[in-house]
């Protein structure tokens, strides 16, 4: 056992703040099997720090094809395969990634979006514009994978990838699936398709049990082995979402769970699978409250990412990435064109909720409490300041939970990075109405994918280049 330096942080805004210097012991990873809960103690480790991550540029996805057959308006959902690409170049950026392309649109306008294509990696470059940037190829071409098996769910889709090679499946891109508003009675959330995306054969699709569709569709990440033998039954999928407004719960939310059966079947279409919940706030549809929340939070968060990060020097750290509303108001309704920082509440929803709160948490005075005029017509939840942002988790505190030993809103994050710096931030202006300007960009970034032996994390800057995302990295160290 070793004493390394960590950092608590108690606070957070664009950078870690509040934080002291302590000392902590870090042991050796649990034994491999599935032990006992009682046989398993929960030991502290080493924490990834902010510093730890360190930004190596950004790349270029393919050019545009007709929709659905492009990135425009697409990045969703993806993941990284370790083997992929194995003739590119010997550049330091090995395996490929999964992602997918544009939106569905829901009223039948394009009810086969969402389709998922392979790239290659390139070597990632630091540039002033996305036109400087090195370009990434197809190595699969877009493909319907989920044939069938999520149609109807149009509506602002919800997807999540993982590609897993387990030794009881073989090589599978698990997936999840839902909408901004969530069908009455819920539909089966996950499955999962072969990495040949010319013949994926989905299976699937399943329902977890018991939780909210609101907190499990939105991202995946891959749970070390170790970790998951030693906590949550040799669960080692991860899944979960964050849906503003607090739906899903006030902050990001994280379950386990294993997709097939014992012998590494699939379980029969419409299964119900069992899962371990990690992390998950209190919902605001049980109160008109914010408690039991994600230090710092607002509704209009935006936390779209997730990947479980470990070091080969022992490090971790759980990493949820996402658009963070950090302004001094925040409210649901239109953005004032004459004072973007000013709340312009919808009069139709003012008194059936708290339509405008502090940064504190509190309800806006009433004076500001009133719909502007000349709005234009993108409602939602807004906040007079967004950021990009990394939260970083301890695993420590989520086997906790899975332990019964902390409630499942009690861990906090330890520190925040602020990653705005390193974006272009929609430098052609797309969809400005929709997406905001300046300090009210919102949607700045989605979802994330980790080289674990590498330790490169991938993460997509929606509306970068043009219409579609760009890929940035970093590495972990």
């Amino acid at each position: 056992m070793r004493t390394v330096m960590a950092v608590s942080c108690l606070a957070f805004g664009a950078v870690a703040l509040g934080c002291t210097m302590a000392g902590v012991v870090s042991a050796t990873n649990p034994p491999d099997g599935p032990p006992t809960a009682q046989a398993v103690e929960v030991a502290p480790g080493a924490r990834i720090l902010p510093q730890d991550l360190v930004y190596r540029g950004a790349f270029r996805l393919p050019e545009d094809g007709d929709r659905p057959r492009t990135f425009a308006y697409g990045g969703a959902a993806m993941t990284f395969r370790q083997d992929g690409d194995p003739a590119g170049p010997q550049d330091g950026f090995p395996g490929s990634l999964f992602i997918t392309g544009h939106d569905r649109l829901p009223y039948g306008e394009l009810p086969d979006g969402d389709q998922v294509a392979e790239v290659s990696i390139p070597m990632p470059l630091a540039a002033g514009a996305p036109s400087g940037l090195n370009r990434a190829e197809f190595l699969q071409p877009f493909a319907e994978v989920t044939q069938g098996r999520f149609d109807g769910l149009d509506e602002i889709p919800r997807v999540g990838l993982l590609y897993l090679d387990s030794p009881a499946t073989g090589p599978l891109v698990h997936i999840a699936f839902g909408q901004h508003l969530a069908p009455d009675p819920w539909a089966a959330s996950h499955a999962w398709f072969r990495a040949d995306l010319s013949s994926p054969e989905p299976e699937g699709a399943w329902f977890l049990e018991g939780f909210s569709t609101y907190a499990i569709n939105g991202y995946m990440l891959e749970i070390p082995s170790d970790w998951a033998a030693a906590y949550v039954q040799g669960r080692v999928v991860g899944t979960g979402r964050y849906r503003d407004g607090g739906w899903s719960g006030m902050g990001p939310a994280l379950y386990a769970y294993r997709p097939w059966q014992d012998d590494g079947s699939a379980p029969a279409p419409g299964a119900t699978l069992e899962a371990t919940e990690l992390l998950h706030y209190q919902a605001s549809d049980t109160t008109t409250e914010i408690v039991h929340a994600v230090d710092g939070y607002q509704h209009p968060d935006e936390w779209e990412g997730a990947a479980w990060l470990t070091t080969a020097s022992g490090g971790s750290a759980v990493l949820f990435a996402g658009t963070k509303g950090s302004g001094e108001r925040y409210w649901y309704g239109y953005l004032d064109p004459d004072d973007p920082a000013r709340p312009c509440p919808d009069a139709d929803m003012i008194g059936q909720f708290a339509v405008c709160r502090t940064r504190d948490g509190g309800e806006c005075p009433a004076a500001e409490v009133a719909e502007c005029p000349s709005h234009n017509d993108y409602r939602g939840w807004w906040s007079s300041r967004f950021d990009a942002q990394f939260l970083l988790y301890d695993p420590v505190d989520l086997a906790r939970v899975a332990r019964g030993e902390m409630q499942a809103w009690e861990p906090q994050p330890y520190a925040a990075l602020d990653i705005d710096e390193h974006l272009f931030l929609n430098p052609d202006a797309v969809e400005a109405d929709m997406l905001g300007t300046g300090d009210q960009r919102r949607y700045r970034i989605g979802e994330v994918a980790y080289d674990r032996r590498n330790g490169y994390l991938y993460v997509l800057e929606l509306f970068a280049d043009g219409a579609q995302p760009v890929v940035h990295v970093w590495q972990v160290q």
